[in-house]
């Protein structure tokens, strides 16, 4: 069986028109129509690009097997499954905890259970996005209440929450339910750390009651296949935010550690020969108007990647830019 393929479209060019083969994906921007596979509608605007929106899929060379559990909607190909969930926090209301981390420690025990039935309990990558993520509620930062919640599910589920975690993101958009997206298999990823930052789930208490549960990239190993999956990145050297208020500064910070990921990566890599420019990358702006800033220097320290720029929020309020990164390569 050849490998999964990533394709990023405007519109339909080059997608196979047997949608069954579409694993899942997301949906960025405004102006496209809800797909009838697992996607993720991430509500938020593409600052200098020409379409309004994007798809993002994931393409089987097989028919893929479908369902919907506990309002996951799935596909799975052979021993890789890709699925979205969406959770409004008002049905959280009434709980004991905040309805964020009610909403969030729910969502992920619903994925472990889905996981476990299927067969495939690695979780690979995930992308978590949240309204509102940097403002407070019930006397804590948003994003912190996501971290309890999620933290708990690990936990709960028998998970690590250190060590052999996932490569994630969390993004805060301006309003929406919180919304989950996820890739996983039969197979355990390898995790990969950055030498020049505090490893995100050892973070000090200075950052919230728990630490993030993310690995700073994953190795993922579909059949025939290894995938580097580098999480949201941004300018932190250490556990501290650098170069506050300069949204260049923070870029190349934030590139320079992408690479230093990506050596590390390709250390413990099957390959190791992933390079700077194979990168696909998704850049996070807090303002649009950097947008400018952040490709010059992009192009400048990686070259002429494909690049999908996103507004939305950071997880720290300081931080003006996060970048996440991609790159596949034949075994």
């Amino acid at each position: 069986m050849a490998g999964l393929v990533f394709l990023t479209t405007a519109d339909d060019a080059g997608v196979p028109r047997e949608t069954a083969r579409i694993l899942g994906g997301a949906r960025l921007g405004a102006g496209l129509p809800a797909a009838d596979w697992p996607e993720q509608g991430i509500a938020a605007a593409l600052p200098g690009i020409a379409p309004t929106a994007l798809r993002e899929r994931w393409l089987s060379p097989v028919d893929c097997q479908q369902g919907v559990d506990e309002g996951i909607a799935w596909r799975r190909t052979g021993d890789v499954l890709y699925g979205v969930i969406e959770l409004d926090e008002a049905d959280f209301a009434g709980d004991a905890r905040t309805p964020l981390q009610a909403a969030s420690e729910t969502a992920y025990r619903r994925i472990f259970r889905l996981l476990d039935a299927q067969g495939l309990p690695e979780l690979w990558r995930v992308w978590n996005y949240l309204a509102a993520i940097n403002e407070e509620s019930h006397g804590l930062e948003r994003y912190r209440q996501f971290n309890l919640g999620r933290q708990d599910a690990f936990l709960a589920c028998h998970r690590g929450a250190t060590g052999n975690v996932p490569a994630a993101c969390a993004l805060g958009l301006r309003d929406g339910p919180l919304s989950i997206a996820f890739l996983a298999g039969k197979l355990p990823a390898v995790a990969v750390e950055n030498p020049r930052q505090v490893s995100a789930y050892h973070y000090p208490t200075d950052y919230g009651p728990r630490s993030p549960t993310f690995s700073r990239a994953v190795l993922a190993y579909p059949p025939g296949q290894e995938i580097l999956f580098i999480s949201g990145t941004a300018s932190i050297v250490g556990h501290r935010s650098m170069h506050v208020d300069d949204v260049a500064a923070q870029t190349r910070e934030t590139l320079t550690n992408i690479l230093a990921v990506l050596g590390e990566a390709n250390r413990q890599s099957q390959q190791a020969g992933f390079r700077p420019d194979q990168l696909l990358c998704r850049a996070y702006l807090r303002h649009a108007d950097d947008w400018p800033t952040v490709a010059a220097v992009i192009e400048e320290m990686l070259g002429p990647v494909e690049l999908c720029p996103v507004v939305a929020d950071v997880c720290r309020a300081d931080l003006l830019v996060e970048i996440e990164a991609m790159a596949m390569a034949a075994r």
